[in-house]
């Protein structure tokens, strides 16, 4: 161990001991991750899945189905309250009663909160997208843990805050399967020893789950009804749908809406809102009733987890947010895969690889906030009802989740 890997040990070493001295005044997240607990298996038999919150185990399900398939047990982590919950919910579908998908919180990166998973280590550690742990990498690469990092996405901005301790964590992965070319080539100057270009699996997942039979209500309520379908809303973009749904609603009255936020945090903030507005709202969270009340509901807020790439497919124009009040954006691919008109904001940096051919395929349209109105009206007035079958996405957005699995695959442990 050199100087480099002590001053990050003794630094974490001490934040654990703070943090476990003052355990009951932390945040959730920290809480939980403290009583992080080690799957109960046999040593280099298994493969560790990292994903850090909701949109990486919303990613995990193709791959999580391949390595199940293939007789691995699987073990799969997060760190975040919202993500546990969603894990906790889709655990029983990932295992299929094999038995060998589990699932936990993701432990704190320092010598006390590892050592559980250490005394039985994994046969291979595989991280989505961003997920770099010093202490963790450290301590796999001393016992010959294969450490994978795939759909890998690494910004220049990322790359550029990047201090010595990251940079040493990259040099200790085994490989990377990064999602585009540009993240390619950040890693790569990061220092990571072996990438390369897998794709992004958000074009390669699974249908979504269906939705639970109270859906069939809301169906039978609105069938005659145009809806919009406005999906991972961040702070300030909620007011601006409002105006666009409601100008639109005043040309097509029957005209419906269902808004999911991004964070759940602020589901309790978006319902006074909505209140305050004196919306006819329900929220999906609550006892779904029958049909004729729904009659009387414009506003459905999906104030759940994991339902919204399947409430996409019940839409007449999707609109995914994140773009109109922030840079980054959310996956366009979920309501396009359901054949839904797509519009998105004009910042979808976190999303490069994927918008562009979109657009060229004439699936989705970037619009900025002043002409969101517009742009809603028009689509509305030449978009079926409800979509048809799924479309077929780019022939450049495809394979990425045969090109990561025939990646991995040589560093994984035996299965069975």
């Amino acid at each position: 161990m050199d100087t480099l890997d002590l001053s990050y040990r003794l630094a974490v070493s001490l934040a654990g001991a703070a943090a476990r001295a003052c355990a009951r005044g932390l945040p959730a997240a920290w809480r939980q991750r403290l009583q992080a607990d080690a799957p109960e298996l046999p040593a280099g038999r298994w493969v560790w899945l990292h994903a850090v919150s909701m949109g990486e185990l919303l990613l995990a399900d193709g791959l999580v189905g391949r390595l199940r398939d293939a007789g691995h047990r699987v073990h799969l982590s997060t760190g975040t309250p919202a993500g546990l919950e969603l894990l906790t919910r889709r655990l029983p579908g990932w295992d299929e009663g094999t038995g060998r998908i589990s699932g936990g919180a993701f432990p704190l990166d320092d010598p006390a909160g590892l050592e559980a998973f250490l005394q039985r280590p994994p046969g291979a550690f595989i991280a989505l997208e961003t997920e770099l742990w010093p202490g963790l990498l450290e301590a796999l690469e001393g016992r010959g843990v294969p450490c994978l990092v795939v759909n890998g996405r690494l910004t220049e901005r990322s790359l550029e805050r990047g201090g010595p301790w990251l940079r040493r964590a990259a040099a200790r992965l085994t490989l990377v399967a990064a999602r585009d070319q540009a993240s390619a080539d950040a890693f790569r100057k990061l220092g990571a020893p072996t990438v390369a270009l897998g794709g992004n699996l958000k074009a390669d997942l699974p249908p979504p789950r269906p939705l639970h039979s109270g859906w069939d209500r809301l169906r039978a309520g609105w069938a005659n009804a145009p809806i919009v379908v406005a999906g991972n809303t961040v702070d300030g973009e909620e007011d601006l749908i409002l105006a666009a749904w409601s100008a639109a609603r005043a040309q097509l009255p029957g005209l419906r809406l269902i808004l999911a936020p991004r964070q759940p945090r602020r589901f309790e903030a978006v319902a006074a809102a909505f209140a305050a507005r004196h919306l006819a709202f329900h929220r999906a969270s609550a006892p779904w009733d029958e049909a004729r009340v729904w009659r009387d509901v414009d506003v459905l807020l999906l104030d759940t987890l994991g339902e919204l790439p399947a409430a996409y497919a019940e839409g007449t124009v999707a609109l995914v947010a994140g773009g109109w009040a922030a840079e980054g954006g959310h996956n366009p691919l979920e309501p396009v895969r359901a054949g839904v008109p797509t519009l998105l904001g004009p910042g979808f940096a976190n999303f490069q690889d994927l918008v562009p051919p979109l657009v060229a395929s004439g699936q989705v349209e970037p619009v900025v906030a002043e002409q969101l109105p517009e742009r809603l009206r028009a689509v509305l007035g030449r978009a079926s009802l409800r979509p048809g079958p799924p479309v077929p996405l780019p022939e450049a957005l495809t394979g990425a989740l045969d090109r990561t699995w025939n990646l991995i695959a040589p560093h994984l442990p035996p299965a069975g």
